[in-house]
């Protein structure tokens, strides 16, 4: 492995333990540290900010779907990076990644309109949280290789909007990337 790809998977783990810390407790995901309008207002290294590190979370009283979903998908997809590097710690994501996604699914609701005060203007889900639960949803399929997740989609596609054809692809859109993965897909 070249010293660049090496640093590039550090920098994978070092992204995932973080995620794997903000899932640890099943039902809660921390999502945000620090509160969003004095931290947009600060323009200095996040070591010397002196401002409120308020640490939010979604859980079942406050849903968050379009955070837990993209969070899954980031595991799902981090665990294929790790699948013959370290065996042991890709099934850790990838189980993380399924009870992350499950979490997202069974309590649906927008991030932004659980904690609108501390999440808007600046992170409004505009789109929903509907495309961030079939995005996990395609990457879970791609990293388990479970025909659950693509039968997941087929079954939700109408109330998920999954016919959507959006050509752009943000953090707030992800319908162009999930119509670029589940055309992959191999019945």
């Amino acid at each position: 492995m070249g010293p660049e790809l090496k640093n590039t998977v550090k920098a994978v783990k070092w992204s995932t333990d973080y995620l794997l810390k903000a899932t640890e407790k099943p039902g809660v995901v921390y999502v945000q540290v620090g509160d969003a309008y004095s931290d947009h207002s600060c323009w200095e290294r996040p070591e010397d900010m002196d401002t409120l590190r308020t640490v939010y979370k979604i859980d079942n009283a406050h849903p968050g779907s379009d955070v837990a979903g993209e969070t899954a998908a980031a595991l799902a997809a981090a665990s294929i990076v790790f699948r013959k590097r370290d065996p042991a710690y890709s099934r850790l994501l990838l189980n993380r990644a399924i009870r992350v996604f499950n979490f997202a699914d069974k309590h649906r609701g927008a991030y932004s309109s659980s904690l609108h005060s501390a999440v808007c203007p600046f992170y409004c889900d505009v789109n929903g949280y509907q495309d961030e639960l079939l995005w996990g949803a395609v990457w879970l399929h791609k990293a388990s290789r479970k025909r659950v997740y693509r039968e997941y989609i087929v079954k939700n596609e109408v109330v998920l909007r999954a016919g959507d054809t959006i050509n752009e692809f943000g953090w707030d859109n992800k319908h162009a990337g999930i119509n670029v993965l589940i055309s992959k897909v191999q019945n």
